[in-house]
C-alpha cells in the first residue's frame, strides 16, 4: 500500500499540534480568542505557501464540531459554490454558532461572478467563509467581500518552527520513527525550505529515501541535501529564495536603467511559472518609487499593463510586460516622491496633534463661522497666476520642505514653478 507523503501524514488535529503563527493562535491571541468564544466569523488567511493557512481552517471547524466544506477556486465554479449554500440553507443552519465552514483554497482564483455567488451566504451567516490567498486580497478579492471579512496575515515560517516541525516527523511519522535518523546540518534544509513547512518535509523524505544507510544510520548534513535536490537549486521557484534574488535582480535592472537585463529576468520569471500580475505589480511600484516625476507617465503605463495583463493573461501578457519594463528600465530616474511621503510620514508620526490652522477648517455651521473658522482663507483662482502666499502648514513645521526636485527634464520644469512661487522654501541658487 502507497502511503500519504510525509506532509499529510503530519499534518497536525489541533492547536497544540499546529506550529508557527503564535501572533495569531498564541494564548490571547485573536484567532485563539475566536476559537475559544466559539465566535466564528468569515475571514481570510493571507500568507505564502506552506505556511498552515488549509490546517488552520480544518483545526478551527474541527475544534467547533462545525461541518466543513472544501473549494478549490482552481477547480470550482458558481454552481458549486451555490449547491453548499443551498445544502445549507436546506438543513436549516441559519445560527452563527452552527454555521458550517466553507473553506475555499486559492480565493485570489475565484472571479467576480464567483465572489459575488458568495455575499448573501456570507452576509446572513448561512456559511462562516474562510479563504486563503497567497495574493494580496486588496487585489484579488472583491470590495464587497472583502468588507465582510477580517483579513490575518500569515508569516513564513521561522528556523524555530522549521525545527520543531523537522524533528517532530523524525520522532513521530509512523515511517521515519523506524529509521535511525541522525541531523546534523540544517543550514542547507531549512534555506531550501525557504519558509515552507510543506517543503521541509517534503526535502526531509526525498533526503531519507535518497541516502544510503550506513550501519542502518541516515545522517543528514548539507552536503547531502545539496546533492539530493542538485537538480533543482538551479530552476526557479516562484515560492523559494529563488523568488527572491530573481525578482531583486529584475528590480535592480530596472532602476539601473538596464532594459535587457529587465527583459532577461523577467523572462526567467515567467519562464518559471511566475504570475505575471505578481510582475506588474512590482513594474507599477517601480514606477512610482524609482521613476517618479521624472517621467509620470510611467506610472500611467503600469497601471495600463496591470490592467492588460488582468484581463489577456499568458501567453500573451508576455508583450506588455516586456513593453512596460524596457520603458521603465529606458525612463529617466527620480525617487523624490518616495523620499517625500517617507519624511513626511516620519514628520506626522513624530507630532500627531499639529492642529489644522483656522483658516483651512471648512464653516459648514453658523457657530463655526462664529469661531473663526476658514476666516482668511484665499481662493487661489481668485489671484493672478491662480496663486496666493499663504501657509498651508501647522504651526511648528511651517517651511518644512519634504519634496525636493531632483535633476530632470520633468522637474526642473516643477522646481521653476514652485521657485517662482515659494521663493523662501525654493530659492535660487
Amino acid at each position: 500500500m502507497i502511503s500519504a507523503p510525509l506532509p499529510e501524514r503530519m499534518r497536525p488535529n489541533s492547536l497544540d499540534e499546529y506550529v508557527g503563527q503564535r501572533h495569531l493562535v498564541g494564548p490571547g491571541c485573536i484567532l485563539r480568542n475566536m476559537i475559544d468564544s466559539g465566535n466564528l466569523s468569515s475571514f481570510i488567511l493571507w500568507g505564502p505557501p506552506g505556511v498552515g493557512k488549509t490546517t488552520l481552517a480544518r483545526i478551527i471547524s474541527k475544534t467547533l464540531e462545525r461541518e466543513f466544506y472544501t473549494l478549490s477556486a482552481v477547480s470550482s465554479g458558481v454552481r458549486d459554490v451555490r449547491d453548499i449554500i443551498d445544502k445549507s440553507r436546506s438543513r436549516g443552519l441559519f445560527s452563527k454558532s452552527v454555521a458550517p465552514v466553507l473553506f475555499i483554497d486559492e480565493i485570489h482564483r475565484f472571479n467576480k461572478a464567483q465572489q459575488d455567488a458568495l455575499l448573501g451566504a456570507v452576509e446572513s451567516g448561512t456559511v462562516v467563509l474562510i479563504g486563503a490567498t497567497t495574493e494580496n486580497p486588496s487585489f484579488e478579492v472583491i470590495t464587497p467581500l472583502l468588507s465582510r471579512c477580517q483579513v490575518y496575515v500569515l508569516k513564513s515560517l521561522d528556523t524555530e518552527d522549521l525545527s520543531i516541525l523537522m524533528q517532530r516527523a523524525i520522532r513521530e511519522d509512523e515511517i521515519l520513527k523506524n529509521r535511525d535518523i541522525e541531523v546534523k546540518e540544517t543550514d542547507a534544509l531549512f534555506r531550501q525550505s525557504g519558509g515552507d513547512g510543506r517543503k521541509l518535509l517534503n526535502i526531509l523524505e526525498l533526503v531519507v529515501d535518497s541516502a544510503a544507510a550506513t550501519d542502518g544510520k541516515v545522517i543528514i548534513d548539507n552536503a547531502l541535501v545539496t546533492e539530493c535536490l542538485q537538480e533543482n537549486i538551479a530552476i526557479y521557484d516562484k515560492d523559494g529564495e529563488m523568488h527572491y534574488d530573481i525578482i531583486s535582480a529584475f528590480i535592480k535592472s530596472v532602476r539601473g536603467s538596464d532594459p535587457n537585463a529587465a527583459v532577461y529576468w523577467m523572462a526567467r520569471m515567467l519562464d518559471g511559472g511566475e504570475d505575471p500580475l505578481f510582475i506588474a505589480r512590482r513594474l507599477c511600484i517601480l514606477a512610482a518609487e524609482d521613476i517618479g516625476l521624472a517621467n509620470p507617465n510611467a506610472l500611467l503605463l503600469a497601471d495600463s499593463t496591470f490592467r492588460i495583463v488582468h484581463s489577456i493573461g499568458m501567453p500573451e501578457a508576455r508583450i506588455p510586460l516586456s513593453e512596460c519594463a524596457i520603458y521603465l528600465a529606458s525612463s529617466p530616474k527620480s525617487n523624490s516622491a518616495y523620499l517625500a511621503i517617507d519624511e513626511a510620514l516620519r514628520c506626522a508620526s513624530e507630532d500627531r496633534t499639529a492642529a489644522v490652522p483656522l483658516y483651512l477648517r471648512n464653516a459648514p455651521t453658523k457657530l463655526m463661522s462664529e469661531l473663526g473658522y476658514s476666516d482668511g482663507y484665499r481662493y487661489a483662482h481668485d489671484f493672478p497666476g491662480h496663486f496666493t502666499d499663504l501657509e498651508f502648514l501647522p504651526e511648528g513645521i511651517k517651511g518644512r520642505c519634504f519634496y525636493e526636485p531632483q535633476p530632470n527634464r520633468y522637474e526642473d520644469g516643477l522646481k521653476a514653478y514652485l521657485q517662482a512661487c515659494w521663493p523662501k522654501y525654493y530659492p535660487k541658487k
